[in-house]
């Protein structure tokens, strides 16, 4: 690998710090700065970092209770399943924050003083428990259909009130996975208090006020997501108008509980805006002209944020812009993206974000289809997009349908024709490309890890005269035999995607299946699996993989240890040599 590409892998990178009410000015935060993604701790007030965590495959998110706990999520295979654990920051060996729970997949999590609620989804049901400090847990509530915790990612909020006296859960009894409804339980007998649903329609918690028992959430009765707020006592909700184009996501409270942050996703580009719930008057807070992942507010009403963007990697800054945890940033900047609408096949307006070499081009291309399915490009810090740029490709990054950041409908039709629509675009991304001048088309390469390593799949055989080479990482390249082989929460996204389970349409899965196209395959194949992954595990794919080999497609094959999430430097490095070495073997 180029020497520049190298560097922005192994630069150090740091995610949203968190603290206890008492003391604000000692952090916990995650940073991969030993190599491997851990908890680390920093006193503002005499400069003292020190490493807390020694998880070998790392962590990706830490909490601070109110009274001190630093807590985090402790997977040691890669495969999800495993326990809440904590320390102080005043020392002490990791402990199991509830030391009668057998290990499980994480549903969930919220903390308050000396209270928390979790949880925990295993191969029957789902449950979710309270526990106080040194006591045993009791259980809230149990169904077999998908239920959790507050927030579903990032978790940590918008579970137990600040009082502790009540827990949200999300759940779909009458709903599904997608467009779950909220409940209100009261904490101690777990009686209902109240229950908020839109039939259709997602409703997502994000953060109880900081001294009254108000929730704010995420709704989606508008053409774009939007604030609102619920009284559960009363059953009342507030939806807040915010006159801002695109989706205005809530964030965090404010500590007087008066106004909140929102983030606004507008065409692949993130703000942070203040919006005072009384008034809707809201307030520019941040443009850093980046990736914002989350935003907290601190006592002083100062708001957090953590951005990455082409020029430096993921840090949490102030909202104008000073780093909070100062480190050094010795990668050297990648090459600036920009935005590139072209018109599907139905005449949609899509947008990819592209970057290029120096020069006019026409480039070898590279198509990257992302994952999730619901998420969306934009500009952020992408060494493995950088690598390729510093090899002499271009990359466009699609935000085929079914992304989100472009309303409500746009996302919903990943439901009306899953992976054909999506595989769709990204080819007329590559055509819209090429007449521009900017792609040479006899040198296209395909791209995508996790659903859009699946594409990746499904594009070898179903668009099989379009690539020079494919690489799909942590995918899946059979459905039925991939949807038997999944966690629960997988299994029940695939029924709502695909309207049922490969026995309920069976035709459904057929037609998007990669397996149904293998005889058509002729590009050589890079596919990286993990042998812990609960999400696309390797025998979701190895069908796929033999069937190519048996019709004599050169596929080169890795199943890595650990899971679905690579978090190691090293780990990126290595993938980032693979795909850049199997490219170049293909490029003319």
């Amino acid at each position: 690998m180029l020497e520049r590409s190298e560097a922005r892998f192994r630069a150090i990178e740091i995610g949203l710090p968190s603290w206890a009410d008492a003391e604000p000015d000692r952090l916990a935060f995650v940073s991969n700065e030993t190599g491997v993604w851990q908890v680390w701790t920093l006193d503002l007030a005499t400069g003292r970092r020190d490493r807390i965590t020694d998880e070998p495959l790392g962590v990706a998110r830490v909490l601070v209770s109110p009274d001190g706990k630093i807590v985090w999520w402790s997977d040691t295979k890669g495969d999800e399943w495993g326990r809440w654990m904590f320390t102080r920051f005043d020392a002490g060996d990791p402990t199991p924050l509830v030391p009668d729970a057998d290990e499980a997949w994480s549903s969930g999590f919220s903390l308050t003083r000396g209270r928390a609620a979790f949880g925990r989804a295993t191969e029957e049901d789902y449950a979710i428990y309270v526990v106080d400090d040194g006591q045993a847990p009791r259980l809230l509530y149990r169904h077999e259909e998908v239920a959790g915790v507050g927030r579903l990612l990032p978790e940590g909020t918008g579970g137990i009130s600040a009082d502790g006296s009540l827990v949200c859960i999300r759940h779909s009894e009458q709903g599904d996975v997608i467009h779950p409804a909220l409940r209100v339980l009261d904490a101690t007998s777990g009686e209902p208090v109240a229950e908020l649903s839109d039939p259709g329609r997602a409703l997502s918690p994000v953060a109880w006020a900081p001294s009254e028992p108000l929730l704010l959430f995420t709704s989606e009765r508008g053409d774009f997501e939007r604030p609102a707020i619920w009284d559960p006592s009363r059953n009342e909700r507030r939806d807040l108008d915010v006159d801002l184009p695109g989706a205005a996501i809530p964030l965090a409270w404010y500590p007087d509980g008066d106004a909140i942050v929102i983030r606004q996703e507008h065409e692949a580009i993130d703000r942070l805006h203040r919006v005072d719930i009384h008034t809707g008057e809201t307030r520019l807070v941040a443009d850093p002209g980046g990736e914002i992942e989350e935003a907290v507010v601190r006592p002083d009403d100062e708001v957090w944020l953590t951005v990455g963007n082409a020029s430096h990697p993921r840090r949490p800054e102030t909202g104008d812009g000073h780093p909070v945890v100062p480190m050094p940033n010795d990668a050297p900047p990648g090459r600036p993206f920009r935005s590139f609408w072209f018109a599907n096949a139905p005449g949609d307006k899509i947008q990819a974000i592209v970057m290029t070499p120096p020069g006019p081009g026409p480039f070898p291309i590279v198509i990257r289809a992302h994952g999730g399915p619901e998420w969306h490009e934009r500009e952020r810090w992408d060494p493995e997009l950088q690598a390729l740029v510093d090899a002499g490709y271009a990359v466009a990054g699609v935000n085929f349908r079914g992304s989100t950041g472009y309303g409500i409908a746009f996302r919903e039709r990943l439901t009306e024709n899953p992976l054909l629509a999506d595989s769709e675009d990204l080819v007329a991304c590559l055509d819209a490309l090429i007449e521009d001048g900017l792609a040479d088309g006899g040198q296209a390469f395909l791209f995508g890890w996790s659903w859009g390593g699946i594409l990746a799949c499904l594009g070898e055989g179903l668009y099989p005269d379009r690539w020079r080479a494919v690489f799909a990482g942590v995918p899946v390249g059979d459905l039925v035999e991939g949807h038997r082989a999944a966690m629960p929460l997988i299994q029940a996204l695939n029924v709502v995607t695909f309207g049922g389970d490969p026995t309920q349409v069976p035709e459904r899965y057929r037609e998007r299946n990669p397996m149904t196209y293998v005889d058509r395959a002729q590009a050589p194949v890079l596919v990286i699996s993990a042998e812990n992954d609960p999400r696309c595990p390797p025998a979701a794919v190895m069908p796929w993989v033999e069937a190519l080999r048996r019709r004599g497609v050169e596929v080169e094959l890795h199943v890595d240890p650990g899971g679905h999430w690579l978090n190691a430097m090293d780990v990126g490095v290595r993938d980032a040599d693979r795909i850049l070495s199997f490219f170049e073997r293909h490029r003319a």
